[in-house]
């Protein structure tokens, strides 16, 4: 088992890597949570993870509510929000409780805001699944659920008691969202470590077969790049904006389309069109564009979307978190391995990044 440290003072707490639910009971009694124990997942996971983490739980003397959602980014809503209120205040839930959310980046946003806002706040583990996850939704303390088409736009940051980290859970994913997740590892090497990007490129084959060493070594480094922004700016007022590169476009795409896309595919759009802004403002050369887009696309995530609707993108963005005096800022590379933080208001220049992803 591997144990990183994210260092936030009195909310500090571990992530753990590993490769079964073996550790999980232990984990616990170290964090010393002793109230009840509710399990949140979804109707997918729970057919592929839920029985093998009740069972490590019980197995150590736990007991586990479980509470299911249907699976999917429509279930990330007040509504759902309601329901397991209900279900705690069923179980007579108190302070002293706490909420496991094993599942995507969903379940851990919904879990994490039930836990955030129920009685002012319990204390919540997250047990990711998916790569995407695993890479990078799981860690840092942002919680929340979308409202009429609006991506994140409630929410709060609230930390986990800790990460649990098993990679395994990767072989139940569908290829689709491990090529998802994919996305925000390939952001993080990016925005802050080019030797990881490479690693990425050249282990792209390895990581989809599996890889225990490979996949380990993946979230490590991805837990320790989230981890240090974190450290550094917990509640996104400077350095963590730089964890929205690809994400400015790439959430306005998700919302346009009504989530017909993965997040995490949106965010490779996004990407692309932040790297052709960033060169269109002599900021980065076309060999790091393309040496990107070559990358995506050997992972087999879209580089372009065929019939975008430029003008409608364009006008979601300004619902976006991040709009200040109704300026769009964005994070744009000057190498791989190097962003920074700007504001545009060149209508012409970031319809002609988006229009760049016409297939």
């Amino acid at each position: 088992m591997v144990k990183i440290n994210i260092n936030l003072g009195e909310r500090s707490y571990p992530i753990y890597i590993t490769t079964d639910y073996s550790g999980l009971a232990k984990s616990i009694a170290v964090s010393k949570i002793t109230g009840k124990m509710a399990l949140i997942t979804d109707s997918n996971v729970d057919k592929a993870q839920g029985k093998e983490c009740i069972d490590a739980l019980e197995a150590n003397g736990y007991t586990a509510h479980k509470y299911v959602i249907e699976a999917g980014e429509k279930s990330k809503n007040l509504d759902t929000i309601k329901d397991i209120y209900k279900f705690l205040i069923d179980l007579k839930f108190d302070r002293n409780s706490m909420l496991l959310a094993l599942g995507g980046g969903v379940v851990g946003d919904i879990t994490g805001f039930v836990a955030a806002t129920y009685l002012r706040g319990i204390n919540f583990i997250q047990i990711p699944t998916s790569l995407l996850a695993q890479a990078d939704s799981s860690v840092g303390g942002k919680v929340g659920v979308d409202f009429e088409g609006k991506k994140n736009i409630i929410g709060a940051f609230y930390q986990p008691k800790f990460v649990y980290l098993n990679v395994n859970t990767l072989k139940t994913l569908p290829v689709r969202e491990m090529k998802a997740g994919m996305a925000e590892i390939v952001k993080h090497g990016i925005i802050r470590d080019p030797e990881f990007y490479d690693f990425i490129d050249y282990n792209v084959s390895k990581i989809f077969n599996f890889d225990e060493d490979a996949l380990q070594y993946l979230a490590k480094v991805n837990c320790s790049i989230k981890g240090s922004v974190v450290e550094q700016d917990e509640k996104e007022s400077d350095l963590r904006a730089i964890l929205n590169f690809g994400h400015t476009i790439g959430h306005a795409i998700e919302s346009v389309y009504e989530f017909k896309y993965l997040h995490g595919e949106c965010v490779s759009l996004g990407m692309v069109a932040a790297l052709k802004m960033a060169k269109y403002l002599d900021m980065i050369g076309e060999s790091d564009v393309s040496r990107v887009v070559d990358t995506l696309k050997k992972i087999g995530l879209p580089v372009s979307l065929e019939g975008i609707d430029i003008d409608e993108v364009y006008n979601r963005m300004f619902f976006d978190k991040k709009v200040k005096d109704n300026k769009l800022n964005f994070v744009l590379p000057k190498a791989i391995g190097e962003v920074i933080q700007c504001v545009i208001d060149d209508e012409a220049l970031i319809k002609k990044a988006i229009g760049d992803l016409q297939a």
